[in-house]
């Protein structure tokens, strides 16, 4: 049987990543069948195992060798990283950088259908000397079309912008830049098992303006970009009053709302699902997941952590992947 080629990231070893990855590569009958390659300093692993009491029945992974449904391990060297939990540091965030990029590396070489990336700390990258404010930043030197995007059960959130501050968001907020997303966003879309997908995009203004007397941004610039994606057969509509949108969409597998900013999409999409939402990159050549929350330095190695995002996150993966995405 074929089986679609997977690889995982642990993240920061000082976050909740190790954690949540070794927890659910360790109970291989939760996933569905495929090859799980975890790419990381062999050290940060068996030190996540001792501490959890579990094991990975994982092989070495040789890229030669004919895949099977499984884990496997490919070492990736961090000598500098740090077994401290619950803190930020240039050591980890060198670690956790070197591991995704590995796991990139064999992606847009052909040899991986998909990676999975628990948290990365965007501080510790930065101590690190790191110019990327996170995994989609890196991405996007190599795929400038990379869209985020968060998928669950009940609700789809894509965002215009992402690691931008507030200020730059709403300078972006242009039409031709919005156009060329919803075109972007509407082709990605278009390669995802389950649609065809309706795009609601939600308005920057209290009311999505009023008619222009809470802020000209609908009438100027979202509007018309939205009349002109739709010329081209993009399906999208609005925009709609930012604190009503997400109701329209919820519960509607085909809506897909479009959200200007991070945090006007991330709080109505965590709200819902922060336990097993799923952070997806569109407009790869490849399938790339990862669990929508982040390090959470402060419950590190405390043995609470829940890891069905984690869940979610390799499943998806494993679906997008088998549809050829």
């Amino acid at each position: 049987m074929t089986v679609p080629r997977i690889g995982v990231t642990p993240g920061d070893p000082g976050g909740i990543g190790p954690e949540v990855v070794v927890k659910t590569l360790s109970r291989p009958s939760v996933l569905p069948p495929a090859a799980y390659v975890l790419f990381a300093d062999s050290g940060v692993v068996a030190a996540e195992e001792k501490r959890l009491g579990l094991r990975l029945a994982a092989r070495e992974w040789r890229p030669e060798d004919p895949w099977e449904a499984g884990g496997y391990i490919a070492h990736v060297s961090a000598p500098g990283w740090a077994a401290v939990h619950g803190r930020v540091s240039a050591e980890n965030g060198e670690a956790s950088f070197r591991f995704f990029e590995a796991a990139v590396a064999e992606a847009r070489g052909g040899r991986l259908e998909a990676v999975v990336t628990a948290p990365i700390s965007k501080a510790a990258w930065n101590l690190a000397g790191l110019p990327w404010r996170g995994h989609t930043d890196y991405l996007a030197q190599f795929y400038p079309g990379a869209i985020m995007s968060f998928w669950s059960e009940r609700l789809k959130v894509a965002l215009f912008s992402h690691h931008r501050p507030l200020r730059e968001a709403v300078a972006a907020v242009r039409k031709d830049a919005l156009v060329d997303f919803l075109r972007s966003l509407h082709r990605s879309l278009g390669k995802i098992p389950g649609g065809p997908f309706t795009l609601l995009v939600a308005g920057l203004n209290p009311h999505a303006g009023e008619n222009g007397s809470l802020g000209r941004e609908e009438e100027e610039e979202i509007g018309p970009a939205i009349d002109a994606a739709r010329a081209e057969g993009v399906p999208a509509s609005g925009p709609f009053p930012p604190d009503t949108v997400f109701l329209r969409a919820l519960g509607k597998k085909e809506a897909v709302v479009v959200a200007l900013y991070h945090d006007q999409g991330l709080i109505a999409f965590k709200l819902d699902a922060f336990a097993t939402g799923v952070n997806a990159t569109l407009g790869l050549p490849f399938v790339r997941t990862s669990p929508d929350h982040g390090t959470a330095f402060d419950i590190a190695a405390k043995g609470v952590v829940d890891s069905r995002s984690m869940e979610e996150a390799l499943r998806l993966a494993a679906v997008f992947s088998a549809s050829g995405s």
